[in-house]
């Protein structure tokens, strides 16, 4: 699954980058004639397509640069970090769906709670580890043309790599009865849900579907042993 691993951690990075641009969130809210909103999930309820990516953003930006220190050293509190700011913006419950595709119709009721949660933690992992080191001077939100009305919407972003080059990000999101949510991220045309979605169908057509949640949960909790040892180091270095 090497692959798979290394389009995770490319996907992950860039769409993490394109995530936490404070001149992205500056121009949007600026063209809005608003000021951020407070996180949480009440606030983001209310949130059109736009505002919802800069709204969380700006939080993860936010705390980042008042504790990356704390951050780099504990993996356990990154995670927590992306879980409480990010990932509820994020419809994993959908991502995951479209991502077994047609093996989510066969897999049973518990199958795919499995997958799901496991799919979560995931995300939280390879969110993580792309955040850590991210600075907020290379992303831009370009204005959103969507309908008021419209149940879809598309978030064009760029960011700039090192070498200058803009790298189009375009965040996919779809209106729930909890307010908009992200459910895909497309980077230079290719979309994270629909890359995961080949390389799942192609160890599911090998392995079947219960040995990759096993794969998967296997790997969590290896990160997760990893990431509290991580904590206690850091813990004990302070």
């Amino acid at each position: 699954m090497t692959v798979h691993r290394s389009l995770g951690r490319t996907l992950s990075a860039a769409a993490l980058g394109a995530a936490l641009g404070a001149g992205g969130i500056a121009g949007a809210f600026a063209a809005a004639g608003t000021p951020a909103p407070a996180g949480g999930a009440t606030a983001t309820a209310s949130l059109g397509p736009e505002q919802l990516v800069a709204n969380s953003a700006q939080r993860m930006l936010t705390e980042l640069s008042a504790h990356r220190a704390m951050y780099a050293k504990d993996s356990a509190k990154l995670d927590h970090l992306v879980a409480t700011v990010l990932l509820p913006d994020f419809d994993t419950n959908y991502a995951a769906q479209l991502v077994l595709g047609p093996a989510w119709r066969k897999a049973t009721p518990q199958q795919r709670k499995q997958f799901v949660a496991a799919f979560y933690h995931s995300l939280l992992h390879n969110y993580g580890a792309a955040l850590v080191d991210f600075t907020a001077n290379r992303f831009k939100i370009l204005p959103y043309r969507g309908s008021p009305d419209a149940t879809e919407a598309t978030v064009r972003t760029t960011v700039l790599r090192e070498n200058g080059e803009k790298v189009p990000v375009d965040f996919r999101l779809h209106r729930t009865p909890e307010g908009w949510k992200a459910w895909d991220v497309v980077i230079e045309g290719i979309s994270y849900v629909q890359s995961f979605r080949t390389d799942f169908a192609s160890e599911i057509d090998q392995k079947g579907l219960q040995e990759v949640i096993d794969r998967l949960e296997r790997q969590n909790a290896s990160t997760n042993v990893k990431h509290a040892a991580a904590g206690r180091g850091g813990d004990g270095k302070g």
